[in-house]
């Protein structure tokens, strides 16, 4: 059975390791430039500023989620355990706490799909990411 636990810095490396694996099997439009400069920036900028979640099964880490106000802001499944249930527990989890929100590359179908299947749906889209990379962000809701 899996269970969910809040994680601390000391999860942070091994998230970075569980992120990188799940980025290059799901974001195959990110240039290996794109997958280094924010992989950089997992640890110092963004992990610290969310709540972060991890979901373990049998004491192995198989993804996480970082939850902001009402947003989901990443999702991360390790690749050998996708498609088992675990991202939809981490949904519900999240629902659970009030998360209403997510935003999703548009170049990441799979991703895209899974949310709307888990009931959101596209309110909005930027053109490019934050740092105005050419990845084309869909703000999603409830």
């Amino acid at each position: 059975m899996p269970h969910i636990r809040k994680c601390d810095s000391s999860d942070y490396q091994s998230l970075v390791e569980l992120w990188e694996k799940s980025v290059r099997g799901s974001h195959d439009f990110l240039t290996e430039e794109s997958i280094t400069e924010i992989k950089e920036q997992l640890i110092p900028c963004y992990f610290p500023e969310v709540d972060i979640y991890v979901i373990a099964d049998h004491e192995s880490t198989v993804g996480f989620i970082g939850l902001s106000d009402d947003m989901i802001e990443m999702l991360f499944i390790d690749p050998g355990h996708q498609s088992k249930g675990y991202g939809s527990v981490l949904i519900e989890f999240a629902k659970n706490r009030g998360m209403s929100k997510v935003d999703v590359n548009e170049q990441n179908r799979s991703a895209l799909r899974f949310y709307e299947a888990k009931g959101f749906s596209v309110i909005g889209r930027d053109p490019t990411d934050d740092f105005g990379r050419p990845y084309p962000i869909l703000h999603m809701s409830l």
